[in-house]
């Protein structure tokens, strides 16, 4: 189950479908892409509620929880680890793992690496991030666990893996976060590859693309160890970040359409899931056979 970024106010399962089926691609999994609704016309909680809705129907519809991962990057990120906080917090069997990239965790923006980073940062900042963060919390406390799990107890969750890059804003989100994980005990492996850069993308209504450069995971920037064992990952083709080891390069599958590729579907190929979330019914892009 993939959660996209934009900071709780922008993006879809559209936008993120590239990234996303690559992840399921390389995981050998399908992928679900959830369409949370945004701030401020829906802030906080809705993403979290609607997280949480998309996991039980998962549940309901029988899948195990042993075969479920939740991933996301930037916001999307901090929502994964949210959603895991709040399916604990409900009683709920959690799934086997979660994967993060540069998660947007802490929205009181205390992380050093917002001022440490900002001139290596080129997408984000503090004062991007600043004015989008009444937005979601729309007068609760950012400091509360769902909306900054770096703040959260995460004990009882199952592992994480936390990937970064070195010269991003979100440096430190992960790093605590991390810290935050190995606190309560969970299993986390956290990366910051070598001058790589934010996953995330200008904070503009009228984004429509997110930039490619630094948010595909067969670039160093987005590499990491398995928790599991500790091994590096096989090394991937056409390295886009100078520090990329050298090593043999492994083909990586063609798309079966702009959209699709092992078992993700989005555009106009999408077809939404009813959940029981009062008043909205979150969009969500799941597998289909190609027309």
């Amino acid at each position: 189950m993939y959660f996209h970024g934009g900071v709780y106010v922008l993006g879809d399962a559209v936008q993120a479908a590239g990234l996303a089926s690559q992840v399921g691609r390389r995981a050998g999994a399908k992928v679900i892409s959830v369409d949370y609704r945004l701030a401020p016309e829906h802030p906080y909680p809705a993403a979290v509620d609607d997280a949480l809705a998309a996991y039980q129907a998962l549940l309901a519809g029988g899948t195990a929880p042993a075969d479920i991962a939740l991933a996301g990057e930037s916001a999307g990120g901090g929502l994964a680890v949210a959603t895991l906080v709040n399916a604990r917090d409900h009683g709920l069997p959690l799934p086997a793992a979660a994967f993060v990239m540069s998660p947007y965790a802490d929205l009181t923006l205390a992380g050093a690496s917002m001022d440490t980073k900002r001139a290596a940062d080129p997408l984000l900042s503090r004062e991007l991030l600043q004015p989008r963060v009444p937005d979601y919390v729309s007068g609760h406390d950012p400091a509360a666990g769902l909306i900054s799990p770096v703040l959260a107890d995460l004990s009882g969750l199952p592992p994480l893996i936390i990937q970064a890059g070195s010269h991003e804003v979100l440096l430190d989100d992960a790093i605590r976060l991390a810290r935050q994980a190995a606190t309560a005990d969970v299993q986390e492996p956290p990366t910051s590859p070598p001058a790589c850069r934010t996953s995330s993308r200008p904070f503009t209504r009228s984004s429509t693309r997110r930039p490619r450069r630094w948010t595909e995971p067969d670039s160093s920037c987005r590499r990491s160890w398995p928790a599991h064992n500790g091994s590096p990952p096989s090394h991937r083709h056409k390295p886009r970040c100078p520090h990329k080891p050298a090593g043999p390069q492994v083909p990586i599958p063609p798309a079966t359409s702009k959209y699709q590729s092992q078992g993700l579907t989005a555009g106009n190929g999408r077809r939404a899931l009813q959940y029981p979330v009062p008043g909205h019914t979150p969009g969500i892009a799941t597998d289909r056979s190609p027309t």
